[in-house]
């Protein structure tokens, strides 16, 4: 894949602001930006989640996830750090199952005594990282970010298709939450092959010498600088304190992807509903125990919702709506022939690193799900390779694939 490059022998970079077309001649003997190590960059959310369920006399985060079964454990674990940014409506589950008002699971980031050294010290690994390894991550982040922008090609989808780069993996890397002598010999690998180096030693110094032209200060501190990292805070959790407040929610406080029977009672604890929902002899005998294939291949990768004469024999956990979908077309690659057929499951919720059908007015459209590090749901598929924003679609029309048969 050929990508732009910037070469201080033609004596040019790229300009400070990269949404101007063209570079600048320059010298080679330019001051490359400096560089403000940020230890606490990973941390985009600081939160009181920890504080409040330990106050309140729930000491390990898997008693809190075992009352919230909609909002999966690596998700509850990556808010509480402050990884992730927190929906709305996943402040209002936290904070109804442990008895609280929303707002007090957030941090006043603005108060003078506010200090993230003391708020981050139970999240952070207490192995000493090098300053020279810090700034390593930094440069290849923004060194990741320039060949992105310079290449309207890299897309997320390319890198993963391409590159066995996945956007989480994309997400750390592009964010320096891990130091490059940290990731494993795959990641390594792949990164090499996308800047074209033959190892991890020629990988260093390739970042270093883009960071010596000049090429990287567009980006440098906005990975790296504390300030910029406080004041995204801010604004994230300023935007929840409003949110909270108007009581509008991208999703409503009933979980949509959850069963009819879990929210029949609104002022039934979740962890109670779900139990009663899971022994209700009702719930039992609805399930089915064959369900009719669907699905026929319509342009652009989408399934056309059609009957077909095939069967399947339901999973054991089937809810009452669940229905098998015919994949039609190896969209998210070789691992889901054209020739499989998944289980989509309205009464199932969705996860994170899981696979999703999602309801358009022609038809399905298949997806592997993830968060970004502002918290945002994302959807990918590869043929054709899209990014899909799953919170701007209704949670009714998200729906989870929770299995899959192969001929």
């Amino acid at each position: 894949m050929a990508r732009t490059r910037y070469s201080s022998s033609q004596g040019k970079r790229p300009p400070a602001d990269l949404t101007q077309i063209g570079s600048v001649a320059v010298t080679d003997l330019i001051s490359p930006a400096p560089i403000v190590i940020d230890r606490y960059r990973a941390f985009v959310f600081p939160n009181r989640v920890r504080e409040q369920r330990q106050h309140l006399g729930c000491s390990k985060l898997m008693q809190l996830s075992n009352a919230l079964p909609s909002i999966p454990y690596i998700r509850l674990s990556k808010i509480e750090r402050g990884e992730v940014v927190a929906r709305a409506d996943e402040l209002r589950q936290i904070a109804r199952t442990l008895a609280i008002a929303p707002v007090d699971l957030l941090s006043d980031l603005s108060e003078p005594g506010f200090d993230i050294a003391a708020w981050a010290e139970p999240f952070q690994d207490k192995r000493p990282v090098p300053i020279d390894e810090e700034r390593m991550a930094v440069l290849l982040a923004a060194s990741l970010r320039v060949m992105r922008y310079a290449d309207a090609r890299l897309t997320i989808a390319a890198l993963d298709r391409d590159y066995d780069l996945p956007p989480v993996i994309l997400s750390r890397l592009e964010n320096a939450y891990k130091t490059l002598d940290r990731w494993n010999g795959g990641t390594l690998d792949s990164l090499c092959r996308l800047f074209g180096v033959v190892d991890a030693a020629a990988l260093r110094d390739e970042v270093e010498q883009r960071y010596r032209r000049g090429e990287l200060d567009a980006f440098v501190n906005k990975i790296a600088d504390p300030n910029m990292r406080m004041a995204r805070s801010r604004d994230v959790t300023t935007s929840l304190r409003h949110e909270l407040s108007r009581g509008t929610d991208r999703q409503t406080e009933a979980d949509p992807a959850r069963p009819a029977a879990a929210r029949s009672e609104p002022h039934q604890s979740q962890s109670a509903a779900t139990a009663a929902a899971v022994s209700s002899p009702q719930a039992a005998e609805s399930a089915p125990a064959a369900l009719p294939v669907f699905g026929v291949p319509i342009a652009g990768g989408l399934i056309g919702f059609e009957r077909t004469s095939a069967m399947i024999d339901a999973p054991a956990q089937a809810g009452p709506r669940a229905f098998a979908l015919r994949v039609c077309r190896a969209t998210l690659g070789p691992g889901l022939p054209a020739s499989a057929v998944v289980v989509a499951d309205p009464d199932r919720p969705t996860a994170p690193g899981g696979l999703v059908a999602i309801r358009t007015a022609q038809g399905f459209r298949l997806a592997t799900i993830t968060f970004d590090r502002m918290g945002a749901t994302k959807g990918y598929t590869t043929q054709p390779a899209m990014e899909i924003d799953i919170d701007d679609i209704d949670p009714v029309d998200v729906i989870a694939i929770t299995a899959a048969v192969y001929p």
